[in-house]
């Protein structure tokens, strides 16, 4: 039974649009190796034959199809619209053959490039995982008390103009992504238009071994329509956590659980906040 997880809270060529431009691809090449003249091979029966004249394979246009300047031009976007186009562009870890980077790729003509720079934030946040003690806290979605909680902290924020003139790469924190990790730590990576993810955007309940769509990533519900991406590594073994989010056995000495998680955070470990704090944002000048 998948585990879902709550928590208070104080983050292509993904699948699609490689699918996607594959399909442009193949179409493109279809609309370019039309027939040749084979007329003149066969002698006609008469004049008074029908000549047939096939039609011409129209042309397809890209999703972002640059015009007379060399840009497409994205003046005067909505939020939906942004987030659909930073949709393409990005490449989370897992949908870039786990190449260990995230990576905002350069597609000209397919993704424009934009004449007007989008402003995305990408972020990635620590998740501790605790055993829920006792019944006390706040009750599921469903109504279910949970038994793991989770603490929920940004650990690094990078701020990008992009506009697919060029490649990007940004790098995982090593820390948070190393093999060797607590049993009970996950990591949430979250690609964002505009301003850095608040509060009250991000996710109060996770499924830990739950449901997965259909590009075999985890399913995260988020509280704001601003996230163009995401990816979730979860905890290895939750089961085997402390109310204070610390392992306290060995993972193959207890089976995994059955039941589900939620939204308190583990008891002494940190305060229970009630808004998202980076020192980064205080310390760090926004890029222009």
């Amino acid at each position: 039974m998948p585990k879902s997880v709550r928590h208070a809270v104080m983050t292509k060529r993904s699948a699609p649009s490689v699918v996607a431009a594959l399909t442009l691809v193949g179409l493109f090449t279809a609309g370019c190796s039309g027939g040749g003249d084979d007329t003149s091979a066969y002698e006609s029966p008469s004049q008074s034959a029908t000549e047939v004249t096939e039609s011409p394979t129209p042309s397809l246009t890209p999703p972002y199809p640059t015009g007379a300047s060399g840009c497409h031009d994205n003046k005067g976007w909505t939020t939906a619209e942004s987030v659909d186009w930073v949709k393409l562009d990005v490449d989370t870890p897992k949908q870039n053959s786990g190449s260990g980077d995230l990576e905002f790729s350069s597609m000209p003509g397919y993704l424009g490039p934009l004449c007007h720079k989008i402003t995305v934030q990408v972020e990635f946040w620590k998740l501790v995982y605790g055993v829920a003690d006792g019944g006390d806290g706040e009750s599921l979605s469903d109504g279910t008390r949970p038994d793991y909680y989770f603490d929920l902290r940004r650990v690094k924020r990078v701020e990008l103009r992009a506009d697919a003139s060029s490649e990007r790469k940004i790098a995982l924190p090593k820390s948070l992504y190393a093999k060797d990790r607590s049993p009970c730590v996950g990591a949430l990576l979250t690609i964002t238009v505009g301003k850095p993810l608040k509060s009250k955007e991000l996710p109060k309940e996770v499924e830990v071994g739950g449901t997965q769509d259909i590009w075999d990533r985890d399913t995260v519900e988020f509280r704001s329509k601003r996230v163009a991406d995401y990816e979730l590594s979860q905890p290895s073994a939750p089961q085997v956590c402390s109310p204070d989010g610390r392992p306290t056995a060995d993972p193959a000495d207890v089976p995994p659980p059955s039941a589900e998680p939620t939204d308190l955070y583990p008891t002494g470990l940190y305060p229970s906040p009630s808004y998202s704090f980076d020192l980064d944002d205080i310390l760090r000048s926004p890029t222009p």
